[in-house]
């Protein structure tokens, strides 16, 4: 099976030696390791640049916000590194934390420093590398089980009770991601205004559930182990908060119904299900209901509503920073181009419903 991690690329964006000399400074490191070190930019991901560290017989990851002017409260890489760290006792799989600097002219950005663990990051639903249904249907319920065990952990016990604010938590998701879509808008596209229209009309009634929900939970976003359907660590925390859990499955489900054709993560959308050995959708709440011990699920279309727009959202930020010239990926333009489709195929989705 492949593969170890988001292939590196090399990397001219950071001064090596000064984060060596800072590094030597405030990590367990040798002198050997601090003069061996360097530097490889991971070529995944769409909004925190992450780079490979090699200290000769030592490997790290380095996290940082993007160069160039940011939204506000986007790419909040210390909250990532305070949530990490917050876990890091829990039954929820992170990598273990180094250090978090928080001084721009180290580097030109905050950044934090990790594990690097060595595992398996897939992107295609399908999961084509695997070569049984049984262990594709063990790795997606691998998933909902380190799913539910994030929503069960006691965020006041681990020192995140003021991590985000209780209560009306989709209308304030609906607000915030609205304000950041209008501030990246490139040209109006009538399908994310009915979609900002019809989910202001129908926020469900706030029921009080609140957990930490990591806010991007996807298939890319876990490490597997290289030969198991275990995860060895959740990645890409940017986005966590104390919010409502159905929040973060309905995201998941929303990308598993997205065309197999669509963007560089494929979904699911018009794949038999069955023949893989992966759970249909139903299944799926299932599994995760059951973990949790809730009997049903109300106003499941808004959540599935809510999670393509907030994709769409983000896909305009990335479009937005790849105009300005400072997204952290190549593809970055055509993330962009995934907006209307994602509008599209919500209004359609509330149409349905």
């Amino acid at each position: 099976m492949t593969n170890t991690s988001y292939p590196p690329s090399s990397s001219s964006e950071i001064n090596v030696n000064v984060l060596a000399d800072y590094l030597f400074a405030h990590l367990d490191l040798t002198h050997t390791q601090r003069d061996s070190m360097a530097l490889e930019k991971f070529s995944g991901g769409q909004s925190n640049p992450t780079y490979l560290l090699n200290a000769k017989d030592k490997r790290f990851v380095l996290r940082r916000q993007p160069f160039g002017k940011l939204l506000k409260s986007a790419h909040a890489v210390d909250r990532e590194f305070r949530v990490l760290s917050a876990l890091a006792e829990t039954n929820v799989p992170v990598p273990k934390t180094y250090h978090l600097c928080e001084d721009p002219s180290v580097i030109g950005s905050m950044f934090y420093i990790m594990e690097f663990i060595p595992g398996r990051i897939l992107w295609d639903s399908a999961l084509p590398d695997v070569k049984r249904p049984e262990t594709r249907r063990s790795m997606y319920q691998e998933m909902v089980n380190v799913m539910a065990a994030l929503h069960d952990v006691d965020f006041k016990q681990v020192g995140l009770e003021d991590y985000g604010r209780p209560g009306n938590y989709f209308e304030r998701q609906v607000s915030r991601w609205t304000k950041q879509y209008r501030q990246s808008e490139l040209t109006r596209i009538n399908d994310m205004e009915t979609l900002i229209s019809w989910l202001e009309v129908n926020l469900p009634a706030d029921d009080g559930a609140l957990s930490i929900v990591h806010g991007d939970y996807r298939l890319d976003n876990v490490i597997f182990a290289p030969d198991s359907p275990q995860i060895l660590a959740v990645v890409d925390w940017e986005l966590s908060t104390l919010g409502h859990p159905l929040a973060d499955l309905a995201y998941q489900c929303m990308q598993l119904r997205l065309p197999a054709n669509v963007g560089h993560a494929p979904g699911l959308g018009g794949v038999n299900r069955a023949a893989l050995g992966i759970p249909s959708e139903s299944e799926y709440l299932g599994w995760y209901c059951e973990n949790r011990g809730i009997s049903h699920i109300d106003n499941w279309h808004f959540y599935l509503a809510f999670s393509f727009f907030r994709l769409a959202a983000i896909a305009q930020g990335v479009a937005k920073r790849a105009e300005a010239g400072n997204a952290s990926n190549t593809k970055a333009k055509e993330v962009g181009a995934l907006v209307a489709p994602l509008a599209a195929m919500a209004v359609n989705l509330i149409n349905q419903a």
